[in-house]
């Protein structure tokens, strides 16, 4: 293989985490999460947010996502959510899983994106004892197409699902791409958001995923649901340092600015230089092309590692630790299939 552009899970820690990671391991420290470095970290998240919320953390953005859901939402009720977001199409039920058969409900939406006239419709659904209600919207921010909500187009979605009573999730698995391309965080909370996954793993820490209360009454017995649900880490340090070690070196926001430029060097080259066309606007770190199945194989199969996602097209990632060199050498080959 000689680049990894199906994912930036694949990037391995970035050094800020990895060095908060050596650093946390000095001494004892108290267990289950109440160590001073989880303490530190959930404060850094709340000055990232400028909110006060309670924050938990857990081992995977599936887990974050699934029950952060179930908290919104009875079993008898339904989630709204783009058709594409990884709550519906990644995640092999966990929602339901743990919101004890909570549905789903998927809107459609160019490039990620909710489309306001589907999500209006939607909330205009008569609610008939036959089928799962809508009890809250989950948006994804940067989208599972790489696009990044404006302000003012979440806040057209989150306004008329809050004025129905509903609760609303943001999947931030990739939040720190949306911030570098100038989303502001702070308007998280403001805009009436009440469960934030704030991602750590594709930014460059581990497996650490923080899961954001703004409403702190969702907070009663979140010890209890995440110990139940195996997501109470017994050495808490460990999985929250690499998440500290980006947020305090300020790696989290310039790894993910790196990311989005190789994603815009990438683009670029491919208007400009090979036979292919982007699929979709590229505002984050993810780039999707129109390819043949074949162009796909042979790219493939000379080392080149990239997913056809959802839609038929095909998806490059960039990350923390994607090089320049990398990017230019993965177009030459694309000239060439």
């Amino acid at each position: 293989m000689r680049y990894d552009f199906g994912s930036d899970n694949t990037a391995g820690l970035a050094p800020p985490a990895l060095e908060a990671l050596i650093a946390a391991n000095t001494g004892p420290a108290p267990a289950y999460g109440r160590d001073d470095i989880t303490a530190r970290a959930a404060d850094v998240i709340r000055q990232r947010l400028d909110a006060d919320a309670e924050v938990r953390f857990v081992f995977s953005g599936t887990a974050g996502n699934a029950i952060a859901l179930s908290m919104l939402a009875w079993p008898y009720e339904a989630v709204l959510a783009h058709h594409a977001a990884h709550v519906c199409t990644d995640e092999t039920g966990a929602p339901g899983f743990f919101g004890q058969g909570m549905g789903l409900i998927g809107l459609p939406g160019f490039s990620g994106k909710i489309e306001e006239a589907a999500l209006l419709a939607a909330l205009e659904e008569p609610e008939v004892g036959h089928r799962q209600p809508a009890a809250a919207l989950s948006l994804s921010q940067s989208t599972e197409y790489g696009t990044v909500y404006t302000v003012d187009e979440m806040r057209r979605l989150i306004e008329p699902a809050k004025a129905r009573g509903m609760g609303v999730h943001l999947d931030g698995a990739r939040l720190a791409n949306a911030a570098a391309a100038g989303f502001d965080l702070t308007q998280i909370a403001r805009l009436g958001v009440d469960l934030l996954v704030f991602g750590g793993a594709k930014a460059g820490a581990s497996c650490v995923e923080a899961v954001v209360m703004f409403d702190r009454s969702l907070a009663r017995r979140i010890d209890n649901r995440l110990k139940q649900a195996g997501q109470t880490a017994s050495k808490g340090r460990f999985l929250v340092a690499p998440l500290l070690g980006l947020l305090e070196s300020g790696a989290w926001e310039t790894g993910a600015a790196h990311a989005n430029l190789m994603a815009a060097r990438l683009a670029e080259g491919i208007v400009a230089g090979t036979p292919f066309v982007l699929a979709h606007p590229v505002e984050a770190n993810t780039v999707f092309v129109r390819m043949s199945e074949a162009a796909h194989a042979r790219l493939t199969a000379a080392g080149w590692a990239c997913y056809r996602f959802d839609d038929g097209s095909v998806r490059f990632v960039c990350s923390w630790a994607t090089a320049e060199q990398a990017v230019d050498e993965l177009l030459a080959a694309m000239r060439t299939v």
